[in-house]
């Protein structure tokens, strides 16, 4: 497979529309809202925001632009159902299909043990709980649990315990698996982060140390923000209590995971903007223990220093990616893969979800990368997995997040679609 950092990205495959016969529509149970089970509304305007922080002029999808369920393919047949994703591209014995095509927004991913699905949102202000109930890996229940957040991008799951974070709080959902038909009041955890919204929508999950960490943002494109307020990753115990910083000049991460051997924190981050289509790198970081420094705003990527703030600043005095990413893909969820059925070479290999360029002249991302990593956890290559969401400078998707199932397959959430997709392998 061809290395990102050799693709000629101007000369896109333009794919062929292979013609499919669809089955009928079908109708996803109702979702079903509770009022008392979310805050009340925050009066947010529904216009969404790129992940660089800029208005990118649409609002959160609607679910009605070619989003209903298809019928199931034949029985034996390897036809994607939905006509877009016949678009996808992915390596041989990779197939693509719709999870669930009811989740306006869909952005952070958290499965549980038991197969539940929780799916945040930005400009939906919703959390949903998605559900297999005749396991054809395909949700046929979707839940509205909360409705009227501000920002509910973040969700995580703890001993039985939903955890939302909108832009400013950490709420609880106690033993939500139980209630998805009624949820309960939510429970506030934390008020204790900062209510700008630029870069403040959060990606959460709980570590392999039981804390839960929290991303605050950079409230600006380049700017120099207090250090222990923004532009760092903090954690805390379930509870709320001992809130501390773990990492610092990290300009925006919208993803992390912890390696699956040494439980050591990997992070995307996004790179500044107007400073050209190609620099500087979005990133893939690696924070090993706390109280590290990445750089932003002096410096970014391996070697660029920022013109406005990097002046006399000596760059190696901060921790450089592991991995430049390619700039202006807006990196977001990243996935160890942990599963039994991708190929032996898959295992414990990083995916990230790219959201998609907003400023670039020509378009990047709208995709699903890997990089690969030696025994030693050194990252090796960064390369094209999942690609077709965008289509002549056209972008009909864009992938969010990334999670893996109980049974190995690749779940990727889209927002634009308002779309969950399944990404599973046979030889």
């Amino acid at each position: 497979m061809k290395s990102l950092s050799k693709m000629n990205i101007s000369n896109r495959i333009r794919y062929r529309y292979a013609p499919l016969i669809l089955g009928a529509t079908l109708g996803l149970a109702a979702c079903k809202s509770s009022s008392k089970s979310a805050p009340k509304p925050t009066g947010e305007a529904s216009a969404q925001t790129d992940d660089s922080g800029e208005a990118n002029g649409s609002g959160p999808s609607t679910g009605t632009d070619g989003d209903a369920e298809q019928a199931p393919a034949p029985r034996g047949s390897d036809r994607p159902t939905d006509p877009q994703l016949a678009q996808i591209q992915l390596p041989e014995g990779f197939q693509i299909r719709m999870y669930s095509a009811d989740v306006p927004g869909a952005r952070s991913l958290q499965i549980t043990p038991d197969g539940t699905l929780f799916v945040g949102s930005r400009g939906a202000g919703k959390v949903y709980a998605l559900v297999d109930t005749n396991n054809d890996k395909r949700a046929d229940k979707v839940h509205v649990l909360a409705e009227g957040l501000n920002n509910p991008n973040g969700v995580a799951f703890k001993d039985g315990d939903l955890y939302v974070a909108e832009i400013d709080k950490i709420w609880r959902y106690p033993e939500i698996e139980n209630h998805l038909e009624d949820p309960p009041e939510p429970e506030l955890i934390s008020d204790a982060f900062p209510s700008k919204k630029h870069h403040g929508w959060k990606f959460i999950k709980f570590g392999p140390d039981g804390k839960l960490y929290i991303p605050v943002g950079a409230p600006c494109n380049i700017c120099k923000p207090d250090p222990d307020k923004y532009a760092n990753i903090q954690r805390m115990n379930a509870d709320g209590s001992e809130l501390e910083v773990f990492a610092r000049g990290v300009r925006n991460t919208v993803g992390f995971d912890w390696h699956p051997e040494t439980k050591e924190l990997w992070f995307s981050d996004n790179g500044r903007d107007m400073l050209g289509d190609t620099i500087p790198p979005d990133e893939l970081n690696h924070a090993p223990k706390a109280g590290m420094n990445f750089g932003y705003p002096y410096c970014h990527g391996k070697d660029v220093r920022d013109p406005e703030f990097g002046r006399g600043v000596d760059c190696a005095t901060y921790v450089a990616p592991v991995q430049d990413l390619e700039a202006h893909t807006a990196a977001l969820g990243i996935e160890f893969y942990t599963g039994e059925m991708f190929p032996a070479t898959y295992k414990k290999q990083l995916f990230i979800a790219e959201h998609g360029s907003w400023n670039r002249s020509e378009k990047v991302g709208y995709r699903v990368t890997l990089v690969r990593l030696d025994a030693d956890g050194n990252a090796q290559s960064y390369e094209p997995f999942a690609t077709g969401w965008l289509q002549d400078e056209t972008a009909w998707g864009r992938p969010v997040d990334v999670e893996v199932m109980a049974d190995g397959s690749l779940l990727v959430s889209d927002d634009l679609r308002g779309a969950v997709y399944r990404i599973s392998y046979k030889p």
